[in-house]
């Protein structure tokens, strides 16, 4: 599409953005309560971002108006223009007039406390969505860009970066059938527009609860379910609750298939491979997974059936292990059961047994109380270290900035500069961190300005929003984190830093904006750094004593996250592979509902329970469709570059910047197996891969020398 919205450097010769003294040191923003903004009625209010119009809900019009204007002028201009380097530039500047609109928008729509903000939203995004489907059928559009790509000559002298993006606009346009006929480009059209109703249709639906008559569940468990009447309301599979009878309950009351559900998923799949078919792919999922590390719906297989391979004896023992803890907490259900074969007891373990008792084997084994790390986990703390780590690897530092009346959407929101050593002022992170009413109940990073190098030699400074869930402080009590609040934390601040270093030429291809399986790399990354003790330290102190967070604890929480680890990844193989097969050849073999126990059994080990159908839950078929194994791909990566580049020393100055240069900086402007075999220094085999995956469950032999201690 040519509004990009997809989860070399030119540093030399840019400006350097000179530094403000107004910024604060980036602890001092989480640890003191804004002061003054609910009270300010007077002065001049600006608008969201700093964008003027949208001062007012009506702004979104103004805005819209504005770019769609804006739009038409750089239509005219890129189909006079002869093809060349000015063609791509034309193109990302109207990718741009159009992302920067509908990409705020899409924030707005469901972030914004006020209902007149989020509804103009909405229609700003209809608006600007029905202008980028007009252009991406616009075949003068269309053919000045395929001049441009047809002639060799033209197409040689071009750099990596602008050939590159040149063929994504391509891409865009061809998956919406442009370069067919007028019959068949009017099907592509047709098609895409049913596939838009049909996924926000099906993601809808799984979300909404399921209800069965109160007689026919267990009187002693109906407390734990809302009630209306005379039905039970089941909105959630219950993992983590004690009573084996209420997970059991909720698993097949809330995994229930519904027939329209079912019509609207089968509907989508197939949707997906004509569409496929049309535009001259096989399937879907060759078509989805163009330009990614993987490349081909093949290579995910493979990758998939050797990770599974390598997990198989391990998940057995995960298994045998989870059934222990269940067999000692209900000994009463063991008279009567078999023992474990070499392959598990289906019989016994159950498919909502894995999440509450692997749960309860890490509290058990390493005495993890998420409690005793809270005081260490001030909010404030982990953003100084996460600015300290930043610093020591790439010279770049995080300072609050005050936000002007109106800027911001929340009194709660903070606004932070991130500021390079000597390039000066690189963009800005606004830090939605905080609990609210109606908030979407996501960790998650949104682009709202892309950077790219202007016409005038300045860059375009990126915008992003990283949203979390976290409790407010009080008056005693700093905001305090659990350890995954804070893994959260350094995880989303992985993806706001890929948008901050980018400095790619096209806005199309900053930052995030790159294939999906690449784009987690980063932020999966920071997930290391925030486990290995050399980094903890530097930050985690009692908000109280001032005491640092002892060693021990750290590395009993980083291996009670290897408990059950191996089951755990071999659930998202067959989440995984399950998507493949859906996204694979069509008509499939049979019913989704059949596949999916198939699958199960194949990838994952344990029964599919009858007349339950998980996959009307999965609700990543939607963003991830063909995709899903992204995840498991992303980690691999982040693991071998974690422990070729910073495992020996988490702050290596030499490698931060290799990483930079080789990574952060290109966004999707370079091939991601380029960017990842720069990192390297060589290029990983699918063998590398799974091998990183399974070494990463290792116990460390450490751990248990310090405890005996």
């Amino acid at each position: 599409m040519l509004c990009a919205r997809r989860l070399g450097g030119l540093r030399a010769g840019l400006r350097v953005r000179r530094v403000s003294t107004g910024w604060s040191p980036v602890g001092a923003a989480f640890t003191v309560q804004p002061q003054g903004r609910r009270l300010d009625w007077f002065g001049e209010r600006g608008g969201l971002f700093g964008v003027p119009e949208l001062s007012a809900p009506e702004g979104f019009r103004v805005a819209q108006e504005k770019a769609l204007r804006r739009t038409e002028q750089l239509v005219q201009r890129v189909c006079a223009t002869p093809p060349g380097p000015q063609t791509v530039l034309i193109f990302d500047e109207l990718s741009d007039s159009l992302c920067r609109v509908a990409d705020l928008a899409d924030f707005v729509k469901i972030a914004h406390p006020e209902a007149a903000f989020r509804e103009a939203a909405e229609e700003a995004c209809r608006s600007i969505g029905t202008m980028v489907e007009k252009l991406n059928t616009n075949v003068e559009l269309y053919q000045s860009l395929q001049r441009l790509l047809a002639d060799k000559k033209l197409v040689d002298s071009l750099d990596p970066e602008t050939r590159r993006v040149a063929e994504l606009f391509m891409f865009d346009f061809e998956i919406s059938g442009i370069h067919l006929d007028r019959e068949k480009r009017k099907r592509a059209v047709d098609l895409n527009v049913k596939i838009l109703d049909l996924s926000s249709a099906f993601l809808m639906g799984t979300h909404l609860p399921n209800t069965i008559e109160k007689r026919l569940l267990p009187e002693g468990i109906r407390h734990h379910f809302e009630l209306a009447g005379d039905h039970v309301v089941v909105d959630s599979l219950r993992a983590e609750a004690p009573d084996d009878l209420v997970r059991e309950a909720a698993y097949k009351i809330f995994l229930y298939p519904n027939a329209g559900q079912l019509k609207r998923l089968e509907e989508l799949l197939s949707s997906r491979d004509l569409l496929a078919k049309l535009v001259g792919y096989p399937t879907y999922s060759h078509r989805a997974l163009q330009g990614t590390i993987a490349q081909s719906p093949e290579t995910v297989m493979e990758f998939l059936e050797k990770l599974s391979d390598k997990l198989s004896e391990r998940t057995m023992k995960d298994f045998e292990m989870i059934r222990g803890m269940k067999m000692k907490l209900n000994p009463q259900n063991s008279a009567d059961s078999p023992p474990l074969d070499h392959q598990g007891s289906p019989e016994e373990l159950m498919p909502w047994d894995p999440p509450y008792y692997s749960g309860l084997i890490r509290a058990e084994r390493f005495n993890i109380e998420p409690g005793l790390y809270c005081p260490f986990f001030s909010l404030g703390a982990c953003m100084e270290g996460l600015s300290l780590l930043f610093n020591r690897l790439l010279g770049v530092s995080l300072y609050g900035e005050q936000p002007v009346k109106g800027e911001v959407w929340s009194e709660d929101v903070r606004k932070l500069a991130v500021v390079h050593e000597s390039e000066g002022l690189l963009g800005y992170i606004y830090c939605d961190f905080f609990q609210r009413a109606d908030k979407p109940h996501q960790d998650c990073h949104f682009t709202i300005r892309g950077g790219r190098l202007k016409e005038d030699g300045d860059y375009q400074l990126p915008v992003v929003v990283l949203m979390l869930n976290l409790p407010h402080s009080s008056r005693n009590l700093p905001t305090l984190l659990t350890p995954g609040m804070m893994e959260n934390l350094f995880h989303e601040m992985g993806h706001a830093m890929h948008s901050m270093l980018g400095r790619t030429r096209y806005q199309h291809v900053t930052g995030t904006r790159c294939p999906t399986d690449f784009a987690e790399v980063p932020s999966i990354l920071m997930e290391y750094f925030a486990n290995d003790y050399r980094v903890v330290h530097q930050f985690a102190r009692h908000y109280q004593t001032g005491q640092s967070l002892p060693r021990n604890m750290v590395s009993r929480l980083c291996e009670s996250k290897k408990v059950c680890a191996a089951a755990d990844m071999q659930l998202q193989v067959f989440y995984a592979a399950l998507d493949q097969i859906y996204h694979g050849k069509h008509p499939l073999r049979s019913s989704t509902t059949d596949i999916l126990r198939d699958t199960q059994e194949r990838f994952y080990g344990l029964p599919y329970v009858p007349n339950t159908a998980w996959q009307l839950r999965f609700s990543h078929l939607v963003g991830y469709g063909a995709k899903y194994y992204s995840y498991l791909m992303s980690r691999a990566v982040a693991s071998m570059v974690w422990r070729e580049c910073f495992r020996q020393d988490p702050f290596n100055r030499a490698a931060g910047e290799r990483y930079r240069r080789e990574m952060l900086a290109h966004g999707g402007g370079r091939e991601p197996m380029l960017m990842v075999q720069g990192m390297l220094q060589k290029r990983p085999s699918i063998d590398d891969f799974v091998n990183t995956l399974v070494s990463d469950l290792d116990l460390d032999f450490e751990t248990f020398l310090m405890d005996s201690t």
